[in-house]
C-alpha cells in the first residue's frame, strides 16, 4: 500500500498538537513510503523534530499513526529510551546528548488508536526543568514505541522513534561597549596555536559612519604581533568588516546592519583563513601563518586618543579560542554557546557574570580576566600605563534583545 494522507487525517495531525514537519536533512529521509504499518507522527521526513522550550514546564504531544484505518483498537506502549541517542549518533556521526535524568516526564506510557481511526490519542512529553542543562549542548528526547497489541500491522522500523530536539530560548548577559573600558589584558601564560578558530558574538549599534574606521577588538601575542584585528568601515567599506589575521587582510562580503546579533568565526586550517558569519562561510583566502602565541586581549581600540575617535558602539559576548579549525557544522552548532569542555577549546569567556569586572574562563584552563589589572598606551609612546579605572566602565546588559534560540 502506498503511504498517503487525506485532508481529514492531515487535520487530525494538526489537532493533535506539537507536531513539526521538517524537510529532508543531511541526516536522511529513511521513511519507506511504500510500506504499510505503524509509525510515530512527524518522523516521515526526519526523525529529529524541533521542540521549543522557552519556559518550564513545556509539553509536546506525541502520537502514533497507521497508514490505514485500523480494524480494532490498537494499543501502543511508549517509553523514553536514552540508548537511542547513542545509536543515532553512531549512525549519523552527530553529537547529540540525551536529556538529563529527571528533566523530562512521559505522562502517558500507553496510547490507543481506536477502531476505524488512523491516529492515536496523544502522549504528552513534558520538560519539567532545564537546571542541569549544559550550555552549548543539544539535547534529544527519544520517544520510542516499545510494543504493540491488537493488530498484525508492523512497526515501520525507521519511524518507530521520534527524537525531540530541545530548542531553548536563552536570555543572556552581554557587555555594552564603553570607550572608557578600552584597554588590554595580558595573560601570565600563552596559548600556542598552529591552527585555530577565534569566535566572538557582536550586536552592532554604531554602523553607518562613512569612511572612518571603528575598531572593536584584537586578539594578539603579547607584543601585538600576529594579531586578529577587527574593525568596520575601513577604506569606505560600507559597513563591511575588515579582518587582519597575522598580516592576512580581507574585507567581508557581508554588509552588516545595526540591531542584529552576529557570531563571527575566524578559522585558520594551516593553508587558508576563513570568516564565517552566523555559521555561513563569508570569505576564504590562502594564507601561511607560523605559530601564534596568543597572550593578549584588547577590548575596543585602546591606543592613545583613538579610544573615542575609533569607538564602535556595540554589545559583545561569547569570545572563544580554539586550537583547531572548526568545521562549518561545528560553527553552526555554536550560535548560542558551546560546551566548555569541547575538544580543542582553550579559553572561553561567556561574559555572563552580570556584574563586576572579572571575566571567568568557562573552560577552567585559568584564563580569567580582571579588568582592573589592564593597561594601555595612553600617550602613543609605546609604554603601557595601568588602567584600573577601566573596570568601572564595564556595563552589563540583559534584556529582550539578548535572546538566542539554541
Amino acid at each position: 500500500m502506498k503511504f498517503r494522507f487525506n485532508i481529514i487525517s492531515a487535520a487530525l495531525l494538526l489537532l493533535a498538537g506539537g507536531m513539526s514537519f521538517t524537510s529532508c536533512s543531511s541526516e536522511g529521509d529513511d521513511f519507506d513510503y511504500n510500506k504499510s504499518g505503524l509509525f510515530v507522527s512527524g518522523t516521515e521526513n526526519n526523525p529529529v523534530v524541533k521542540f521549543v522550550v522557552e519556559d518550564t514546564p513545556a509539553s509536546y504531544a506525541v502520537t502514533v499513526q497507521s497508514t490505514k484505518k485500523v480494524e480494532s483498537d490498537v494499543t501502543l506502549t511508549l517509553a523514553i529510551d536514552p540508548s537511542k541517542v547513542d545509536e543515532y549518533n553512531a549512525e549519523h556521526t552527530t553529537n547529540y546528548f540525551s536529556i538529563p535524568e529527571g528533566a523530562v516526564e512521559l505522562e502517558q506510557t500507553q496510547v490507543t488508536i481506536s477502531k476505524d481511526a488512523a491516529i492515536s490519542a496523544p502522549a504528552l512529553v513534558k520538560v519539567v526543568s532545564t537546571e542541569d542543562f549544559v550550555d552549548g549542548r543539544t539535547y534529544l528526547i527519544p520517544v520510542t514505541v516499545k510494543s504493540v497489541s491488537g493488530t498484525n500491522e508492523p512497526l515501520i522500523e525507521t519511524s518507530k522513534t521520534i527524537f525531540l530536539r530541545v530548542s531553548r530560548v536563552l536570555n543572556f548577559f552581554s557587555i555594552q561597549a564603553n570607550s572608557s573600558a578600552s584597554s588590554n589584558f595580558i595573560f601570565d601564560k600563552a596559548i600556542p596555536l598552529t591552527t585555530l578558530t577565534y569566535e566572538v558574538k557582536i550586536y552592532p549599534q554604531g554602523l553607518n559612519r562613512t569612511n572612518y574606521p571603528q575598531r572593536f577588538m584584537a586578539l594578539e601575542e603579547e607584543n601585538e604581533k600576529k594579531s586578529l584585528l577587527l574593525r568596520f568601515n575601513e577604506a569606505n567599506s560600507d559597513n563591511k568588516l575588515q579582518v587582519i589575521l597575522a598580516d592576512n587582510k580581507f574585507i567581508s562580503k557581508t554588509e552588516f546592519e545595526n540591531g542584529h546579533w552576529y557570531l563571527l568565526s575566524f578559522v585558520y586550517d594551516g593553508s587558508t583563513v576563513s570568516l564565517y558569519v552566523n555559521g555561513v562561510l563569508d570569505t576564504s583566502i590562502g594564507a601561511k601563518i607560523d605559530k601564534i602565541n596568543f597572550k593578549r586581549y584588547e577590548m575596543g581600540m585602546s591606543w592613545g586618543g583613538y579610544t573615542t575617535s575609533q569607538f564602535f558602539a556595540h554589545r559583545f559576548c561569547e569570545i572563544r579560542i580554539w586550537d583547531r579549525a572548526l568545521s562549518a557544522s561545528e560553527i553552526a552548532g555554536g550560535i548560542c554557546g558551546v560546551d566548555p569542555q569541547s575538544d580543542g577549546l582553550k579559553a572561553y569567556w561567556k561574559f555572563n557574570e552580570g556584574s563586576g569586572h572579572i571575566f571567568k574562563d568557562a573552560t577552567g584552563n585559568g584564563f580569567d580576566m580582571d579588568w582592573s589589572k589592564t593597561s594601555r598606551d595612553v600617550n602613543e609612546s609605546g609604554n603601557m600605563t595601568p588602567t584600573p579605572n577601566a573596570a568601572n566602565a564595564i556595563n552589563w546588559v540583559k534584556d529582550d534583545i539578548n535572546k538566542c534560540a539554541q
